[in-house]
């Protein structure tokens, strides 16, 4: 396949006052649906106690960049003290499967040997995105016997009947300077129902050298017979200061969706020369509108400068399946 050449179209949303009880980040860009002509965007922002919460505003479908409203309130309050995301929540997909609107999140506790644990929730909605409930107060997916540390951002497509989904996976934590740094790849796993899911340790997409530290979410699109997968990846030390070291986009093509080619250099989008995207890329989202391929995707520090978009030529992701 030839390479997708994604041109910036420049910011969406950098944290302001309309969201008041937010003090910084707006991380995770996920796409939520359209109505009307207006595309609802989830993503993630801070509190004054370094707590995720996730947030949603409403761009224009044909002109991302131009945001109608920014809803105050968070989507959902935070769980319950010990739940799996009574300090933090993240936006990761939403899947529209028949009249509900399912939402896989990220839970965060904080920890103390290790900074934090991840874990998979689920929410719902049944009014179109307006409102969501949790379905469990405990996670859809978290660690197991053969899987020990923890799971965190999801992809999740529906085909057939199969929810089919690919995960980041913890393998594991290495200590790096004076601070416990996880390691993480992309794995997949299927359902029937969404909720249930089936985890054989295949690898999707695995680290490319021993000082890779990090592959995550992943951003799937299936046209026929050809798989294309976006995620981000960085090294294991120095991603936080070092520009070299910081997280990129990668890609990797499939003809099944379980066996990826990684070609990392066709991602067809890198850090600009300076601005909010020019230290980091990262946590793409890959969509279309009419036909047009779009890419939301995190700058600097994670999301502390905001997160923007990226366009393609229509077309580009190929014809729809038969």
């Amino acid at each position: 396949m030839s390479i997708i050449h994604w041109n910036k179209r420049g910011l969406i949303y950098c944290l302001d006052e309309r969201l008041p009880w937010a003090r910084s980040h707006a991380q995770i860009p996920t796409v939520a649906g359209i109505s009307g002509g207006a595309l609802r965007i989830l993503f993630s922002s801070r509190d004054a106690h370094n707590r995720s919460w996730i947030a949603r505003l409403d761009v224009d479908a044909e002109d991302p960049g131009r945001v109608l409203r920014v809803q105050p309130e968070p989507v959902l309050q935070l769980g319950g003290v010990g739940a799996f995301d009574d300090c933090g929540m993240m936006p990761s997909c939403v899947v529209d499967e028949g009249a509900v609107r399912y939402l896989y999140y990220i839970g965060w506790n904080v920890r103390n040997t290790v900074p934090y644990h991840n874990a998979v929730g689920l929410a719902i909605s049944e009014d179109g995105g307006e409102t969501y409930r949790r379905l469990f107060e405990g996670p859809v997916m978290d660690r197991t016997a053969e899987e020990p540390y923890f799971c965190g951002t999801t992809c999740v497509r529906v085909e057939d009947g199969i929810w089919r989904n690919w995960y980041l996976s913890c393998t594991g934590w290495n200590q790096v300077g004076d601070r416990a740094e996880p390691r993480y790849h992309l794995k997949y796993a299927q359902s029937r129902d969404g909720i249930h899911w089936r985890r054989d340790g295949q690898v999707a997409i695995d680290y490319a050298d021993d000082a890779e530290g990090g592959i995550v979410r992943a951003s799937v699109h299936r046209r026929g017979s050809l798989w294309r997968m976006w995620y981000s990846y960085r090294r294991q030390s120095g991603y936080r200061t070092d520009a070299g070291s910081s997280y990129r986009i990668g890609y990797a093509e499939s003809g099944d969706g379980l066996s990826w080619r990684r070609m990392d250099d066709r991602a067809g989008i890198a850090p600009a020369a300076s601005g909010w995207d020019s230290f980091m890329i990262a946590y793409p989202e890959v969509f279309e509108v009419r036909g047009r391929p779009y890419m939301l995707y995190n700058g600097n520090g994670f999301g502390a400068s905001g997160f923007g978009y990226a366009e393609a030529a229509k077309g580009d992701l190929g014809p729809e399946a038969s």
